[in-house]
């Protein structure tokens, strides 16, 4: 049966109330170019700021005590000082060749790491009697200071690669076993019986449920997996020192330490300390907000 004119027009009148109320919704909830602009301008300077002002803080701080002398200068040199002993480094290569000794080695001591450390956390999270056996064991590895570990690797392995690989497997290990199981922890029981319900074998369910439901706290893990293994490595780059191994960071700070040169080792320790938070902000800071965000778990960083 038609309907009247009346009503037809009253129903396209209502269908295009609708779509401007739509449409208007979308152009409120979707951000103009020049505002996203401006938020991710002031997202970077909240962020950034902080950080520059806090340096600029300690380097004033740092002037002061130099001008005020109650130190001896062999003491606590100058910032200008300091800045001119990792500037000698970079005309010649030097820097980039002392962080390419330490940087590699701790990648790929850490990619190890995490191959062993990611079946071993599965096997401990899941099978209890493996748990109560070893559990406590890794936890006790992780309270255990790595530069312990070094003279066993240096009698072991001599003054080579593989003593130091060694290290830092051993300070790494524990700590990216625990993250994992302290992720898988805190998966909800239900979604492993899903996936069991659904078919998922054990292989399966690992690949699918356990590893993206524990992700958000394996990154925890991961990070201070990462932590773990820069701490180990320079403490055995520290204290196995030979020509054999190159000139890394740690190699530096010894030299600097047995010339009682304290611009150098300042400038050391500088380069470590810079090293570590560089890795923090440009590979698992991302990941993390990455993770986070997709979860819907955070909206800040």
């Amino acid at each position: 049966m038609p309907q009247p004119d009346g009503a037809l027009q009253d129903t396209q009148a209502g269908t295009e109330n609708d779509a401007a109320v739509g449409a208007g919704l979308d152009a409120l909830d979707t951000p103009a170019a020049g505002q996203e602009r401006t938020g991710r301008l002031t997202g970077f300077l909240r962020r950034a700021l902080p950080p520059v002002v806090a340096i600029v803080l300690l380097i004033a701080v740092w002037q002061a005590l130099w001008a005020a002398a109650i130190w001896p200068e062999y003491q606590l040199p100058a910032p200008r000082d300091v800045w001119a002993r990792i500037a000698e480094l970079i005309p010649d290569g030097e820097i980039f060749s002392l962080l390419w000794v330490s940087v590699h080695r701790a990648v790929i001591g850490f990619l190890v790491a995490l191959a062993v450390a990611v079946p071993l956390g599965l096997v401990i999270a899941n099978v209890r009697p493996v748990r109560r056996a070893i559990g406590p064991l890794i936890t006790g590895l992780q309270s255990l200071p790595s530069v312990a570990w070094v003279p066993a690797a240096v009698l072991w392995f001599g003054l080579t690669d593989p003593a130091i690989y060694v290290v830092v497997l051993l300070g790494a290990v524990p700590s990216i076993a625990n993250g994992l199981v302290s992720g898988i922890d805190q998966i909800p029981p239900i979604l492993p019986r899903v996936g069991k319900v659904l078919g998922a074998g054990r292989i399966a369910g690992v690949r699918h449920i356990l590893l993206p439901a524990a992700l958000p706290g394996f990154l925890a893990g991961l990070k201070q997996g990462w932590a773990f293994s820069w701490r180990s490595l320079m403490a055995a780059e520290l204290i196995a020192t030979s020509p054999q191994l190159g000139v890394g960071l740690g190699q530096f700070l010894h030299n600097g330490s047995s010339l009682n040169d304290m611009s150098m080792v300042i400038a050391a320790i500088l380069l470590i300390f810079f090293v570590g938070v560089g890795i923090e902000l440009l590979v698992f800071r991302p990941l993390e907000r990455s993770v986070l965000l997709a979860r819907g778990l955070t909206g800040s960083f």
